[in-house]
């Protein structure tokens, strides 16, 4: 009798066992999507605890590796330039104001600058070469070029007097033909392109002039987004308007933003184009488009902060604005961040969700303009059904990263931090926020370890050459589990912005439409892909491609449209 019992009592634990693997195994093993995941989600890792500079403008390129630069007029910074390669700007200096940083190894170099970046703006063009624009001082018109090389050998090439406008705080966007836009930038209510207009060098935009608020301005870093009709959209301050920059003229102005909340710099709040979905079946018709605002300062907020003594430091807005700009008569709907945050930075992740990482609860942006940093990133769920569960509060940073830091998605789907400098000079000894020189990356949910059995891994793409318009091509990826693919995968291609003062430059995640996916052995699997259709869409240059599996985004590969 009791070895019966024991028996009995053997196999329902055993039993027991294999239906809670079971569970494990299979019941979402996508992300989860709840509330419950509160102050879990993703974790930290500080890569480095100085790289000598503060990260205020970063941008990653298609050999691997960032180019990160602050400003040369801060006086000398913690990293030395190679011997005889001291540069006399505003004050001698034989320190590096960029560097070069490899992600694979976590090393990086300095580069050299001639001229002042202070609040500069860039955009990667076709070929893979940072333009990188403005500037201050003897920067405020130089157009400097970086080229990845494969050797440590390649540095800036700068020319100094090729911008027509002096061009701080602008915003860049490269369009479907390759060239640049410049737009805006303080006191220049004009716009330019890279390569300069043969016939006309700059234009001049009302809507810039408009936009301005007399003591604060409101309108500096511009949101550009490239639409799929090839329009551009550009946001300030409050309003926005879909532009024809071939015609130069505006085609139509939306609603203003409802709240009365400010939203570009010095009250700054952050914007994305949400993922473009080619996936229908013939993805040359008309693709919608949708823009998310999020963030800012109340109007005054700025005088406030910067001219009282002593400081008021105003709630920052915890509003985002959703506007569907390719509705025939788009509105925009409203929501509530967990928090109110100013400063922040809005990266795509692969998945589709958008992180919400940086800024401060109090105040502006500007010098000691802040307060009460805001530790925790923010996942938004843009497909999330429910409003109310839109939103997700994920493990918080020990490093605020205040006025003058940046962020960037990475190949590998970590999410790349740096600087915070909210003082004049390199100052170390502040008490609240001190200039901030390390570098950190945040890793969400979807790489930890528990999802590696889903986690496709990508073994070949299959194109002839470049990825060209209109084409298919294939992709060949493996899913580690066996009899964990479920059929659902998709494709994406992503852009690598130019990220500064909470504007990612040129940032945009297109879905791609898959015809079918073969299974060639236990755990290899094909795909064949539609490409994008034309460069409206997806304007020419590298872009990171990943294969996404409930949820699970793999390493990306480099791809050039």
């Amino acid at each position: 009798m009791k070895e019966e019992r024991f028996k009995k009592n053997v196999h329902a634990v055993i039993l027991s066992f294999f239906f809670f693997f079971f569970l494990c195994s299979t019941s979402d093993l996508l992300l989860p999507r709840s509330p419950l995941a509160i102050l879990t989600g993703g974790r930290w890792d500080l890569l480095q605890p100085t790289i000598g500079i503060s990260a205020m403008h970063m941008q990653l390129l298609h050999n691997n590796k960032v180019i990160i630069f602050d400003r040369t007029d801060y006086g000398p910074s913690n990293l030395s330039l190679p011997s005889q390669t001291c540069r006399n700007a505003t004050v001698f200096d034989c320190s590096a104001h960029s560097l070069l940083y490899d992600v694979a190894s976590n090393t990086f170099r300095p580069l050299t600058l001639q001229s002042d970046t202070w609040c500069s703006s860039g955009s990667l063009n076709a070929s893979g070469s940072l333009i990188q624009t403005g500037g201050y001082g003897v920067g405020e018109r130089a157009v400097r070029i970086f080229t990845p090389c494969e050797r440590d050998s390649c540095d800036w090439l700068e020319n100094r007097a090729y911008l027509s406008s002096r061009r701080w705080y602008s915003t860049n966007q490269i369009l479907p033909d390759g060239r640049i836009i410049i737009v805006g930038g303080r006191r220049a209510f004009t716009y330019e392109f890279y390569p300069k207009n043969p016939r006309k060098s700059v234009f001049f935009l009302r809507f810039l002039a408009e936009t301005r608020d007399p003591n604060e301005e409101n309108n500096l870093y511009p949101f550009l987004h490239l639409l799929p009709d090839g329009n551009l959209f550009i946001f300030a301050n409050r309003r926005s308007i879909l532009f024809d920059f071939v015609n130069h003229r505006i085609v139509k102005e939306f609603p203003e933003i409802p709240d009365g909340d400010k939203r570009n710099y010095p009250s700054t709040g952050s914007s994305v184009l949400l993922p473009l979905f080619l996936t229908g079946e013939n993805n040359r018709s008309k693709v919608s488009a949708e823009v998310l605002v999020c963030g800012g300062a109340p109007p005054g907020a700025f005088l406030k902060a910067a001219r009282t003594i002593p400081k008021i430091f105003v709630g920052a807005s915890r509003t985002c604005g959703r506007l569907r700009v390719t509705d025939p008569d788009p509105k925009w709907v409203m929501e509530q961040m967990p928090s109110p945050r100013v400063m922040p930075d809005m990266l795509l992740l692969p998945n589709g969700d958008v992180l919400i990482i940086n800024g401060a609860a109090n105040g502006t942006a500007g010098w000691e303009d802040a307060t009460n940093a805001v530790l925790n990133p923010i996942l938004y769920l843009p497909n999330e059904p429910d409003p109310t569960r839109r939103f997700e509060i994920l493990a918080p940073t020990r490093i605020p990263r205040m006025y003058h830091s940046a962020s960037l998605l990475l190949p590998d789907g970590r999410v790349l931090i740096g600087g915070s400098n909210p003082h004049r000079n390199y100052n170390f000894t502040a008490r609240h926020y001190p200039t901030e020189l390390s570098l950190e990356a945040y890793l969400p949910r979807y790489l930890d370890p528990q999802y590696a059995r889903v986690r496709p891994s990508v073994l070949t793409v299959e194109l002839a050459g470049n990825m060209i318009y209109g084409k298919s091509f294939s992709v060949t990826f493996v899913i580690p589990a066996f009899g964990m693919f479920d059929g659902g995968v998709s494709v994406r291609l992503v852009a690598p912005p130019f990220s500064t003062h909470s504007t990612a430059m040129n940032q945009r995640l297109l879905v791609l439409r898959v015809r079918r996916v073969a299974q060639l052995s236990v755990f290899a699997y094909k795909a064949d892909v539609e490409g994008p259709t034309n460069s409206y869409v997806a304007p020419p240059g590298y872009y990171m491609m990943f294969v996404v599996h409930r949820g699970i985004p793999s390493e990306a590969v480099w791809v050039r449209l």
